[in-house]
């Protein structure tokens, strides 16, 4: 089982930052940046490739109402997924980032 299913199972702990019936939106374990949040399907699917387009549909709801609620909208913030082996994709469960605001560890002067 992937990590996420095992995330959306409740086998392993997350900093929620918004939930429903399909998606979850959580914390970053390893943030690149002061907001770096991941979004997923519940349900697997392994990329953007193979979920069917009306449950995209409403993936980009939900990812808009979790992009509302985050400290980034007036500043921006980049939204990403990779797809495949060659794109980068490391964790084969569709995933988008919301990454915005300073970097981890910038100091502030």
């Amino acid at each position: 089982m992937c990590i996420f299913c095992k995330i959306v199972k409740g086998e392993i702990p997350n900093q929620t930052i918004l939930e429903d019936e399909k998606f979850l939106a959580f914390n970053d374990i390893n943030p690149t940046r002061k907001v770096h949040v991941l979004i997923i399907p519940k349900e697997h699917y392994a990329s953007f490739d193979v979920i069917p387009s009306h449950v995209m549909v409403e993936m980009t709801e939900f990812i808009q109402k979790v992009a509302g609620i985050l400290d980034v909208k007036q500043s921006g913030y980049r939204l990403i997924t990779n797809v495949g082996d060659d794109g980068g994709q490391e964790v084969h469960h569709l995933h988008f980032h919301i990454i915005g605001g300073e970097p981890v560890g910038r100091l502030v002067r």
